[in-house]
């Protein structure tokens, strides 16, 4: 997928706001990326509704194209063509890496976040899943800093300045209260507000199965420098059970969960380096106490009721 226009990592806040178009990432690498992944999907559709033929069709394609991603734009060393946030991010978090190459694209993420200041350096491709490849490759500290940067562009900016909704640029109002001179100043828009399936699964720790009949409970509170900014996540999520609902409050190494879970779903507890916990439907409480990459639930804490 290396010719035409492509969109590419559109509105890159790096860009003039005059060409939305002129992104770090190179564009052939971030169509390529989405194709593997593309055609991932429509193969395990296709499996699923017993279309054997376009499934075997679709994951030669993901295959091929995942193939010539590797040899096209990954060098020895693990470097992807254009070396940006959203390259890495993209292949990370879309599988499009050997095994080998995940640990470097990693940690070349997490430096590349570190030199913008934990700004985003994201658009509109990379900026709904460069918190997820932060966590996958065992950065979550980088990603916390990233959601909690109130420098401009981050996801903080905007709501120190007022914001009730998504912009559709980091800048869509300048910091002299005028609106961006360039396209696309829109103050309602979906696509940088995409973070929040980070924010369910990962900070609001509510990761749903299909079907909703199982639910997984897996709190990543930040650690470090950052245990002090934020001590407390809340969700919720409306089902055909019911509603499935879940805190987690952070005091010391001491790591109290409250979960609700309806008739007809089954819950699973997952902490770092700590046995998984299935729960059945109900109220319950559990304290954990968190101890570097291992986990020790302090059951004399642990609460059930119907």
């Amino acid at each position: 997928m290396d010719w035409g226009f492509q969109f590419g990592d559109w509105l890159d806040p790096d860009a003039s706001p005059h060409n939305p178009a002129q992104a770090k990432a190179d564009p052939g690498v971030v169509a390529t990326a989405c194709l593997v992944r593309t055609a991932r999907i429509v193969a395990a559709s296709a499996e699923i509704l017993g279309k054997s033929g376009d499934a075997a069709e679709f994951g030669q394609a993901a295959q091929r194209s995942a193939t010539a991603f590797a040899e096209h734009y990954v060098d020895a060393n693990g470097r992807i063509f254009s070396d940006c946030t959203t390259v890495y991010t993209l292949a990370i978090v879309f599988d499009v890496l050997q095994d080998s190459m995940l640990k470097p694209a990693g940690d070349r993420l997490a430096e590349l976040v570190r030199d913008s200041g934990h700004t985003v350096s994201t658009g509109f491709a990379g900026t709904p899943y460069v918190t997820d490849a932060l966590t996958r490759t065992g950065h979550i500290d980088d990603a916390y800093r990233l959601m909690l940067q109130r420098k401009s562009p981050s996801w903080l900016h905007p709501v120190t300045n007022g914001a009730t909704t998504v912009w559709e640029r980091w800048d869509s109002m300048l910091s002299d209260g005028s609106i961006n001179p360039g396209e696309m100043t829109s103050f309602n828009h979906y696509a940088l507000g995409s973070v929040a399936d980070w924010l369910h699964r990962v900070v609001g720790d509510l990761a749903r199965r299909p079907g909703y009949t199982r639910v997984k409970f897996a709190p990543r509170p930040p650690t470090g420098e950052l245990t002090g900014e934020l001590t407390w996540a809340e969700s919720s999520l409306k089902t055909a059970y019911g509603v499935i609902r879940c805190r987690w409050e952070r005091t010391g190494d001491a790591l109290d969960l409250a979960l609700s879970v309806p008739e007809g779903v089954q819950g699973e507890i997952d902490m770092p380096g700590s046995p998984r916990i299935l729960v059945d439907a109900g109220s319950i409480r559990s304290a954990f106490r968190i101890d570097g990459p291992a986990t020790e639930r302090l059951s004399r804490c642990m609460t059930h009721h119907r």
